[in-house]
Order: structure tokens, then C-alpha cells, then sequence
């Protein structure tokens, strides 16, 4: 019911207004029998959908159409509407009526092309919406519009190749760089491709990454996986510092696999230097914990609850207080070790089921990192949660 009225409430106004115009138009040539004719269809149109009886609404508007060319616009909005409301069916109804129509010029044909389009995208006729938007980019109609939408189904489907040859065409026609799209769509590749093994066209990938957009972070991020799992371990480090550098909130992606190259090459002092530089930079808590898990073996437990007493009064965090705990435990007895116990088991509650990552567009959650986000799929939005409970 209240989408009903949600769209009465648009169509009374655009009504009025047709009514208005007509009457204006026709007052200087003719009388006002037809305006009142077209008039009195739209308020029977308006009436049925007033009562729930959508299908006779949509007949009525659907006739008009053929009768009087104002009334292109207010189908189209019709059909979108529809669409917003999940009726797919009737939206697709209205834009190919308009389609047919002999005497529609080719803007007006264009714009009711992209709507049919957008109508098979959300009823899961992607082929059909892929072959009306390649048609339409063919034809130089509207050739923005059908290229972001030929990408996006293209990145549905994970079709990089195609979506990388799109999102250059789009942005010759609009002037925009798509260097920092188009190189997660190589990065893809360079994914997929490490993936199954083929380590040299991996790294090709990488490169047009690189090509494409100098600065790509997740670049960086294969490239050091890349150089570490060939033994390459100082390009490696060399790879996933500088993503830190690049952006230090990928620092808790990078920072295992990082550690783990420090430790192979036996540069346990760069890794203490590295952690304290970022530890000062970011406010996250993965470095704190990586070093204090460091100071552990290097330093011995007192230095390592020590280290962490002083961060927790500088930045509380949940999990630093868990750190703190586990490290407390291997010298309490007794009664304290129960509380130590109790309090583990409060803290790790806290944190459990919680998202550590959010889309700084639309406000996805998630408790693993995205490229892309799930939800309004803009790529590298999703960032991780930073307060008590989160990184």
C-alpha cells in the first residue's frame, strides 16, 4: 500500500502538470475536449492504482502513451518505479511499449533502451542486458551510461579481460581516468593467475597494474606474495613495506605474510623498526600486538606486559587487553589465574561475531577484507573498524 501511494503521490502532480500544458497547447488551436480527455484517463489511471489494481493502471498508461507524445517521460518514471519496487515484469512491459513506438525520436528511443537494460540487470538477463547495452554503445547512444553498466556486468560475471577493455573505452569517451578500476581488474588476473600457479603471468599482470595506476596498493601486496613465495625475500619486503607506506591502513593484511619474510631473511631488527614506525602511524592494533608477541621471545614476558600496560592506557583496545591476559597467565596461580581466566573468556566474547571491516561509501560490515565491496561494489572502500572492540 504504501508504494501505491508512494507512486500516486509522484503521478497526481505530473497530471496536473500534463493537464496544465495540454489545455495551454490546445486553448490556442482547438478546444479543450481532448485535454479533458486525456485528463480523465489519467485519474482513472491514478483511481486503480489507488484501489490495488495495478494491471488496469498500467493499461491505461500504457494507451496513453500511444495517444500523446508528453507523455513519454512520465512512463518512463512509471517504469522506474516499477523496477524500485522489485515488479520487473511490469517495468519491462512499459519500456518496450515505449520502444516500439513509431514516433519516438532517437533520444527519447535511447534513454527507454538504457531503462529496458537496466530492467534485465535486475531480473537476472544479463545476456539479454549485455547485448541491448553493447547495441547501444555501438550506436554511440549514450555511451557512458552503457559502458558502466556493460562493466558492472562484466565484473559480476569476472570477466576481467572484457571489463578492462570497457572501462577503456569509457574512459576515451569521458575524459575520466579508470586507472585505479582497471587495475584491480588486472590484479584480478594476477589473483587468479597466482592462483593456478602461472607465477610469470601473474607478474605480467602486475605490471599493467603498475601501467595503469604506479601507486596501486594491492599491486604492491601481490608482488611482495609473489617475490616471497620464489625465495625473493628482500623484494618481498621491499613490496609489502611499501604498501605500508602507500597506505598504512592495509597494514593488517600485509603484516603476517611480512613477519614471516623478516624471519626467513633473519631481519629481526628491521621488523622491530618497521612495527615501531607504524606503530606510531597507525592507530590500529595489529602492530602493537605483533610486537608484543616479539618482546615476548625477545625480551621476555615482563618487558611484553610492560609494553602493552602503556599502549592500553594510550589506546584501549579489547584486543590488546586479550594480549595482555595471555601473556599474564603463563606467571599468575592461584586465585588470580581464575580472574585472568574469567576475564579472557569476557574479552574474547566481546569481540566474537564482531565486523572488523566497513565500506567507507556504504556502510557494509564484514568481518573479512573485500577488494570489493559486496554491497555497492565500489572497489577499495572497505576499511578496517578502528575503536575498543575493533582494529
Amino acid at each position: 500500500m504504501n508504494n501505491v501511494l508512494a507512486l500516486l503521490f509522484f503521478l497526481l502532480p505530473v497530471a496536473a502538470f500534463s493537464g496544465w500544458v495540454l489545455g495551454r497547447r490546445r486553448s490556442e488551436r482547438t478546444s479543450g475536449a481532448r485535454v479533458n480527455e486525456l485528463s480523465t484517463s489519467y485519474f482513472r489511471g491514478l483511481n486503480y492504482l489507488l484501489n490495488e489494481q495495478q494491471d488496469k493502471a498500467i493499461e491505461v498508461f500504457l494507451k496513453l502513451a500511444d495517444i500523446n507524445r508528453d507523455t513519454v517521460e512520465t512512463h518512463l518514471a512509471l517504469g522506474n518505479l516499477f523496477r524500485r519496487r522489485g515488479e520487473v515484469d511490469r517495468a519491462i512491459r512499459v519500456h518496450q511499449h515505449l520502444i516500439a513506438r513509431p514516433n519516438l525520436n532517437q533520444d527519447e528511443k535511447t534513454v527507454a533502451l538504457l531503462e529496458l537494460g537496466e530492467d534485465y540487470m535486475r531480473a537476472g538477463l544479463l545476456d539479454r542486458a549485455e547485448t541491448l547495452f553493447t547495441d547501444l554503445v555501438a550506436m554511440d547512444a549514450l555511451a557512458p551510461s552503457a559502458l558502466k553498466h556493460l562493466i558492472g556486468i562484466y565484473q559480476h560475471e569476472r570477466d576481467w579481460n572484457k571489463a578492462i577493455e570497457n572501462a577503456r573505452r569509457l574512459q576515451q569517451v569521458t575524459g575520466e581516468s579508470q586507472g585505479a578500476v582497471i587495475a584491480q581488474f588486472h590484479c584480478e588476473l594476477a589473483e587468479l593467475a597466482r592462483a593456478q600457479g602461472a607465477r610469470e603471468d601473474a607478474y605480467v599482470h602486475v605490471a599493467d597494474a603498475f601501467a595503469v595506476e604506479p601507486e596501486c596498493v594491492r599491486a604492491n601486496m601481490i608482488e611482495g606474495h609473489l617475490e616471497s613465495a620464489a625465495g625473493h625475500l628482500d623484494a618481498a619486503i621491499h613490496a609489502f613495506e611499501r604498501v605500508a607506506e602507500l597506505d598504512v591502513d592495509y597494514v593488517p593484511e600485509i603484516l603476517s605474510p611480512l613477519l614471516d619474510c623478516y624471519a626467513r631473511a633473519q631481519h629481526m631488527q628491521r621488523a622491530e623498526e618497521f612495527l615501531l614506525r607504524v606503530t606510531e602511524r597507525y592507530q590500529g592494533v595489529s602492530p602493537v600486538l605483533a610486537l608484543a608477541k616479539m618482546y615476548t621471545t625477545t625480551r621476555g614476558e615482563v618487558a611484553a606486559v610492560d609494553f602493552l600496560n602503556r599502549i592500553l592506557r594510550q589506546r584501549p583496545s579489547v584486543r590488546a587487553l586479550m594480549a595482555l591476559i595471555d601473556v599474564s597467565l603463563h606467571t599468575a596461580s592461584g586465585e588470580a589465574r581464575e580472574n585472568f581466566l574469567i576475564l579472557r573468556d569476557l574479552t574474547r566474547k566481546l569481540v566474537e561475531g564482531k565486523a572488523m571491516y566497513r565500506c567507507t561509501q556504504c556502510g557494509f560490515s564484514a568481518k573479512a577484507h573485500h577488494w570489493q565491496c559486496p554491497s555497492c561494489k565500489n572497489w577499495g572502500t572497505v576499511r578496517p573498524i578502528h575503536g575498543v572492540v575493533g582494529e
